[in-house]
Formats: structure tokens, sequence, C-alpha cells
């Protein structure tokens, strides 16, 4: 019965004799090889009640978030393992683990406090991906603390897919290596003006002014981001070329760009509003001028937009991803002519591994500036991504358009390389 099977025979049931992963649990029971590299702390009885009322990976969540499971070691280790196991669970492991844990672990009890709202509650937001409740969502998710962005994005504070040029170079190398790489295709010189969408601390508005005697002009839904970014500009005099403002995307009133960056925004449009976000950028555009849309994306069609779960209540709230394909649809409906599609997969995992190194090397300074809850959150979700990336349920996509003349003149180069 429940009340006498050790909780170290449950969780070997759980994830299987064979597995990698030591677990050591309040009633002093083990279980799995004793020198494993990852070794997994059963807490509390509450991280059972999460896992059984809430399965897959909310339960998972819930119980490392709250603290009643924890793990000694390597998380990306820990939940490759995992992974590895739970996902071939069948209908009788979960019978047998019911009548072992009993009913009382299906109990609903409060999830851990860096919990967001259901789907349901954030409809009282207003709907969803209107300018308030995506304003809501955005911060929510960036507004934490800059220095805890700091802490784990390093000094180059970007926040999105890295390009590494060399399997040896550095993060910062990789990240300035991205934003070179955006306006190499985007065809940048001195005096064009850019409007990057999204912009988060500012990077590529920087990189671009810096770099290309560009005048930029960022937006970002995140206050804390706009003012971060605006007194850096300020800081390294860059004040009379470049401008981030806290602003939606859709109240940039000024036309006439030479070319548009969306670096990790189209995460947060939503599918049904792709076709009107890239008509909107599209209009931003001079003809000859280009789009270049860098995001995250789904592997196929198959896979539903609507992200769920650890992501959609404790990361990105109402975030959805779209094929591809989906995406270039999108561009070519909106007018604009594809020219070119790169995957940076692989990319983004190395990248995630260096801010879950980054975040790790800096754990007590994370945690007191955000909080234990919000720093094992961060940790989750870093771990969680870099893993659904190598295996690819995720991918990363960056599609480049231009805008033709009236008779298909696109002043693009034949076989372009980028240079980069």
């Amino acid at each position: 019965m429940a009340e006498t099977t050790p909780v170290g025979k449950i969780f070997e049931r759980l994830l299987g004799a064979s597995a990698e992963v030591s677990i050591t649990a309040y009633d002093g029971s083990t279980s799995g090889p004793a020198d494993a590299p990852v070794s997994i702390q059963v807490r509390s009885p509450l991280a059972l009640t999460y896992l059984m009322s809430s399965p897959g990976d909310l339960g998972l969540a819930r119980a490392y978030v709250s603290g009643a499971l924890d793990v000694d070691g390597d998380l990306y280790s820990a939940l490759r393992a995992l992974v590895a196991q739970v996902d071939q669970l069948s209908a009788a492991d979960r019978v047998w683990l019911l009548r072992h844990l009993g009913p009382a672990h299906l109990r609903r009890v409060a999830p851990p406090a860096e919990e967001l709202p259901s789907r349901f509650k954030r409809g009282f937001d207003g709907l969803r991906h209107s300018k308030a409740r995506d304003s809501n969502a955005i911060s929510n998710h960036y507004d934490v603390s800059n220095r805890f962005y700091e802490l784990v994005l390093g000094p180059s504070m970007a926040y999105t897919c890295a390009a590494f040029p060399s399997a040896d170079a550095s993060l910062e190398e990789a990240q300035e290596h991205k934003f070179d790489l955006v306006c190499k295709k985007l065809g940048l010189k001195p005096g064009m003006r850019l409007l990057d969408v999204g912009c988060g601390w500012g990077g590529m508005v920087e990189h671009a002014v810096q770099h290309y005697g560009v005048e930029a002009l960022g937006v970002t839904l995140s206050r804390e981001q706009a003012q971060w970014a605006q007194k850096d500009i300020v800081t390294k005099g860059l004040a009379d070329r470049a401008e981030v403002r806290h602003l939606d995307y859709r109240d940039v009133t000024e036309t006439d760009f030479d070319a548009v960056s969306s670096i990790g925004l189209t995460e947060h449009i939503g599918a049904r509003n792709l076709p009107a976000y890239f008509r909107f950028l599209a209009g931003k555009l001079k003809t000859h001028g280009r789009l270049l849309n860098h995001c995250i994306t789904n592997p196929d069609t198959s896979v539903a937009h609507r992200s769920r779960g650890f992501i959609d209540r404790y990361v990105f709230p109402d975030g959805e991803l779209e094929s591809v394909g989906e995406i270039t649809t999108a561009f070519h409906d909106s007018g604009l002519e594809v020219r070119h599609s790169e995957n940076l997969r692989e990319h983004y995992a190395t990248t995630l591994a260096g801010w879950c190194a980054n975040l790790d090397e800096h754990w007590d300074e994370a945690v007191a500036e955000a909080g234990a809850g919000r720093s094992r959150v961060w940790a989750l979700y870093l771990a969680a991504c870099r893993l659904a990336f190598e295996r690819r349920e995720i991918e990363l996509h960056q599609v480049l358009g231009v805008k033709t003349g009236p008779d298909g003149d696109s002043e693009m180069p034949l076989r372009p390389d980028w240079g980069v």
C-alpha cells in the first residue's frame, strides 16, 4: 500500500532500474546507482502530490520550483535522464503508481507563487494577443530584474540565439557574430534607417549603429529593457543615431525604413496574427527594403501552436510557435519575396548551454536578486529548452525577405554568402 511503499522504490518504477540517476527520499529510502552522476532529492511528500495531481512537465516544474524536489549535479543531465524514462511510461505504470501512492496525492494543492494564472483566468487581462494582455505577458517575463539578466546573459545582454563562427567561440563572440550576420543579411550601409521590433536591451540597435553607420529605432514592451537600453545608448554616445522606446510595435508611426529586424518577437505574436504582423512590417519598408525574422519554430505543421504546461504557466504566457513553412507563407502573403532561410537549431542549444553555465556560476547572486523560486524557474527553463533543441522538438529559423519593386527588381546579390 501507499503508506509502506518506499518512495525510492516508487521512483525506481517511474524511472526504470537502468536510469543513471540516484534517488534519495525524505523517508530515507533510495534507488538507483550510488555513483550516478546526477542525484535527485525528494525532500517532501509535496513533490509526489505535484507529480500525481498535475502529470507531465507542469507537475515536475511545480515540484522543482517549490523546492520539494531538488537536483544535486547538472540539471540538464538530470532532465535528459528523466525524459528518456518518463516518455516511456505505459498505462500500466501509471496505474501502478496511483495504487502505490494512493489517492491522497491526487488532491489539489496551491502551486508555487511563481506560477501564472491559467489561460482562462488570463482572459480577464484582455483577449489573447491584445495590447494589454501582451504587455502583461512581456512584463512578467522580461521585467524580472535587469541585474538578473546580466548574470544569465553576460555582457552582450543578448537574449536570443547566438551564431557560433566556430565550435570554440565564446558566447560573447557568437552573439556579436549573430548581430553581424543579421546586419549583412539586411544589407545595412551608412545612412540607412533600421527598425528593430522586440529589441530587448538594444544589442542589435547598438551593433548596427556602431558598425554599420545606420540610424536605428528599437521598440520593446518591457519598460525595464527600454530604460536599460536607452541609458546604455547614451553612455556609449550613440543617442544621436540610436533610440529604444517602451512601445508596442503596432504603435510605431514612422515609415520608409531601409530594413526591419524582428529577433525573437514572433513567438509572442500568435499564429492567427502572423499575416497582419508581416503586412505591418512590410508596410514600414521602402521599396527594396529587407525584413529579417529570427524566431523559434516548430519542426512541422502538426505541432500545436500554443505553448502549454510549464512554458505557458511559468515562462512565456500566451507564447505560440509556428513552423518555418507557415512563416514563409506569411512573408509571401504580405507582399515580401523570401530570399533566404537558415536553421540555427544547434546554435541555440549551444547558446542555452552558455546561459545555463552563467546562471550556475552566479547562482547565489541570482537568488539574492530574483528569489530562489524565480531562479529555479530559469534553471529549469534553460536546461529544458537546451534539451528540446538538441532533440529537434523545436528549431530556430532566420527568414529574409525583400520588398521588390514594381517590375520585380529586388536589388539583392545573385548568390550571397553574407561574408560572415
